[in-house]
């Protein structure tokens, strides 16, 4: 169902239940994401498998909804041979799979554009490094056009996300800035720091006094990372928090594979962590990286029997 309220006024609210890992649930399709584009190759060869793994978080009991153009920009099409016209349609075809796989839910479904960091264009594991050697111009640069096209297809909010530093969240707000749709700005982060070695405090301030932010905070990190974060990210912007990690595994960038897999994943989710991201300012909860619909389920019945005990 299309939403009849904005994102923002849903977090008002009270707490909407994200999506998982896109990404877990194509593998378990059978989808092959061996190729540097990842996830976004099958915008353009297998645009019912991305419909379909949506889908699978619809039912799973997600609310928002993260498009596939994580790792889709016009360098890395251009790289396939795929011309900008036919990019700029893939693009917009990625924020039309996701609401169509909401059309049908009997609640609201909001849809979220991701606009990943630079690293993950690269393709190198870089998104966890940060500090590409770019200034924050050349960075906002990079970021632009993308986010002027994904902005045209009308989501409900860009998600700036997975930023391993400062100058790259910088150059995401620039390029955002009147786009003419909210953004969410989520950091990935190891201990209290981003990924390149910045306080988060220092961080979180940079959307403090940004209107067009709605909510701040961080993604495909330790859980147990998050638990501060979530608190300093509230206190600081006075935002609510978007919090997604991922199951604390690590990515073998060499191997393209999280170190875990093959084994039992690991859930995120325990009720203590749940009630303290909720006590200290979380709104929008999911997971990332091996979160897949098992676990978003397990996350959209908590919440909803912390709701059913107020």
């Amino acid at each position: 169902m299309k939403p009849v309220r904005t994102l923002a006024a849903a977090l008002g609210e009270g707490s909407l239940v994200l999506d998982g890992g896109l990404s877990d649930q194509l593998r378990a399709q059978g989808c092959d994401l061996s190729d540097d584009l990842w996830s976004a190759r099958l915008l353009a060869d297998a645009p019912q498998q991305i419909e379909a793994a949506h889908a699978a978080y619809v039912r799973a009991g997600a609310q928002v909804l993260i498009t596939a153009s994580y790792q889709a920009t016009y360098e890395g099409f251009a790289h396939r041979g795929i011309g900008r016209d036919r990019a700029s349609e893939l693009l917009a075809d990625s924020v039309t799979l996701a609401r169509r796989a909401g059309a049908e839910a009997a609640r609201e479904i909001w849809v979220a554009a991701s606009v990943g960091p630079y690293g993950a264009m690269l393709a190198d594991g870089s998104e966890y490094r940060g500090r590409y050697g770019l200034s924050v111009r050349e960075l906002e640069r990079f970021h632009r056009p993308r986010i002027e096209t994904l902005a045209a297809a009308r989501p409900d909010v860009l998600a700036l996300e997975t930023v391993p530093d400062t100058d790259e969240a910088q150059a995401l707000l620039g390029a955002a800035e009147g786009c003419g749709v909210p953004v969410w700005l989520s950091y990935t982060i190891a201990g209290d720091r981003t990924r390149a070695g910045q306080p988060l405090s220092e961080a979180f301030a940079l959307a403090a006094g940004v209107d067009g932010v709605i909510a701040v905070g961080v993604n495909c990190c330790d859980p147990s990372d998050a638990d501060d974060a979530v608190a300093l990210a509230a206190t600081i912007t006075a935002k609510p928090v978007v919090v997604y990690p991922n199951t604390g595994e690590k990515w073998d960038a060499q191997a393209r594979r999280w170190a875990g897999e093959g084994r039992p994943v690991p859930s995120p989710f325990s009720p203590d962590r749940l009630r303290t991201w909720q006590s200290t300012g979380a709104r929008l909860l999911g997971g990332c990286c091996r979160v897949g619909p098992a676990r978003i389920t397990e996350l959209a019945a908590a919440l909803e029997a912390e709701r059913g005990a107020r």
